[in-house]
C-alpha cells in the first residue's frame, strides 16, 4: 500500500508539472470530498467544461497567501460587515477560504468557458510574476465576477489541510506557478459528494492520478 501511495504521489506531481489534472480526496473526517485540480496556468476552455461537467461543484482558483497579499485580496469574511457573516457553526473548519470573485476585463459576461478559462489562466500566469501587484491586478481583473478566489493559509499544510492548501502544496512540489484551479466532484444521482470509490473509478477510467490528502501531507510536509 505504501508503494502504491508513493507511486500515486509521483504521478500527481508529474501530472501537475505537465499541466494535467489530479484528483485529491481531503479526508473522511473533514469535508470528505474529492476535488478535480489543475495548475491554473494550464486551464483552457475545455478544462472549464470538464470541471463543470465532471466536477459539478464550485469552480475556483486558489492562491497562496503571499500572492493574495501582493494582489491585496482579503479573506471575504474579514471584509464583509453583515450579520450573516458568522461561521461559528461551520462543521469542517474554523473559517472559509473565500476571497473576492473576479472576471478578466477582456471577457464578456465572465461565465462562459472561454471567459472563465481566460480569468483562471491569467491568474496562474501573473501569480508567478513578483512584480505584478494590486494596481496591475485591478487593471486586468474586475470584481465581482464569476471565478471564486480562495486564499491559502500562510503556513499551507502546517496550518490548514483543505483542498486549497493540498492543491497549492502540490503545485509547489511540481514547480509550477503558485495558483490552482479546481472543482468539487458531485454525484449526479444523489446530489452529494461523489464517493471516494466512484472518484477512484473516474480516475482509473481516464488514467488520472488519485491522491489521498493524508498521503500528500506526509510526503510534502
Amino acid at each position: 500500500m505504501r508503494g502504491e501511495s508513493t507511486g500515486a504521489l509521483e504521478r500527481a506531481v508529474a501530472a501537475f508539472r505537465a499541466g494535467e489534472p489530479v484528483l485529491v480526496h481531503d479526508a473522511d473526517d473533514r469535508e470528505g470530498e474529492t476535488d478535480l485540480l489543475y495548475p491554473a496556468s494550464a486551464v483552457t476552455p475545455a478544462t472549464v467544461a470538464r470541471l463543470r461537467n465532471d466536477g459539478g461543484g464550485l469552480i475556483f482558483a486558489a492562491l497562496p497567501a503571499t500572492v493574495a497579499d501582493r494582489f491585496d485580496l482579503p479573506f471575504l469574511h474579514e471584509a464583509v460587515d453583515h450579520p450573516a457573516n458568522d461561521h461559528t457553526d461551520l462543521g469542517y473548519d474554523a473559517h472559509p477560504s473565500f476571497s473576492l470573485t473576479v472576471n478578466h476585463r477582456d471577457g464578456f459576461t465572465g461565465v462562459t468557458d472561454d471567459d472563465r478559462a481566460l480569468t483562471i489562466r491569467r491568474l496562474g500566469e501573473v501569480s508567478a510574476d513578483a512584480d505584478y501587484g494590486v494596481d496591475a491586478f485591478a487593471d486586468e481583473f474586475r470584481t465581482p465576477g464569476h471565478v471564486h478566489l480562495l486564499r491559502g493559509a500562510p503556513g499551507l499544510l502546517d496550518e490548514r489541510r483543505g483542498h486549497t492548501e493540498l492543491g497549492l502544496a502540490l503545485a509547489e512540489a511540481a514547480g509550477v506557478a503558485p495558483a490552482v484551479a479546481g472543482c468539487e466532484m458531485l454525484d449526479d444521482e444523489t446530489g452529494g459528494a461523489l464517493s471516494t470509490a466512484d472518484a477512484e473509478a473516474y480516475a482509473r477510467r481516464y488514467d488520472l492520478p488519485f491522491v489521498e490528502g493524508a498521503d500528500l501531507i506526509r510526503a510534502l510536509e
